[in-house]
């Protein structure tokens, strides 16, 4: 299949990380659907995107809805005959506080958002991807290192990081890949609450510090471009070393 019919669809595209993702993909030539739980929001990706002469698809999910994320795929296959991707972006950080200060509903929802709804994705694209398909996860440095008042997220990440394993264990030998990125301290609107915040390390970062969304974004287009076998259900770090040397390797 050559990459320009490959369409991936980006779950939590509508600003930050996953809008840098969507264009990244869009620029290394991929269809992409663009999934935001606003329409006008997803509206808005898609228009910019086909500003630049890629091709998008606006779509309005909530990923803690099954129905609609499995709508959207339907909607990706009959829009470009494929779907070959995804990316679960989709996120949130709240609440931020101590264990025994959490309110239980807010614990809950972003677990319903973070795990669950990349469940709900998963489970809605494994059955319809692609030979050479691949799933990239957006993991965290969280998913295996505790942070004050990060527990519903610390612990979101870390049962992510064993999907992005289960996977590639239980799909691996039908050619379907799985990753999980974990990203660094990138600058967007989430790093904004972490520092009102105030709790943990994270929040004393100066913003000057924090990655451009742009880096892990480029580290994604690689990874579904290049689709490495050896790194299918391992968390890749986008500060790595010896990644940043593939990733040179591949573009020149």
């Amino acid at each position: 299949m050559s990459i320009e019919n490959r369409a991936i669809l980006v779950l939590g595209a509508s600003r930050g990380l996953g809008h840098a993702i969507a264009h990244a993909l869009s620029r290394a030539g991929f269809a992409v659907g663009v999934g935001c739980r606003s329409l006008d929001d997803a509206q808005a990706v898609a228009a910019n995107i086909a500003g630049e002469g890629g091709v998008a698809l606006p779509l309005a999910i909530d990923v803690t809805n099954f129905a609609q994320v499995e709508q959207a795929v339907g909607a990706m296959v009959d829009w470009r005959g494929t779907i070959a991707g995804l990316v679960n972006n989709a996120g949130v950080i709240d609440p931020i506080a101590r264990l025994g200060e959490t309110d239980p509903a807010d614990w809950a929802r972003l677990v319903a958002v973070n795990l669950t709804g990349a469940y709900h994705g998963i489970r809605a694209v494994v059955p319809r991807l692609a030979a050479g398909g691949a799933i990239v996860n957006i993991s965290s440095g969280a998913a295996s290192h505790p942070m004050e008042g990060w527990s519903a997220y610390c612990a979101s990440k870390a049962a992510l990081a064993m999907l992005t394993q289960s996977v590639s264990h239980e799909y691996g030998q039908q050619g379907i890949l799985s990753y999980g990125l974990r990203p660094g301290v990138v600058d967007t609107g989430m790093q904004g609450q972490i520092r009102a915040s105030g709790l943990n390390p994270v929040s004393q970062l100066k913003r000057e510090t924090l990655l451009h969304p742009d880096v892990p974004a480029a580290a994604v287009a690689w990874l579904f471009s290049e689709r490495p076998e050896d790194l299918s259900g391992k968390e890749i770090d986008v500060r790595d070393p010896e990644i940043q040397r593939r990733m040179a390797t591949s573009s020149t």
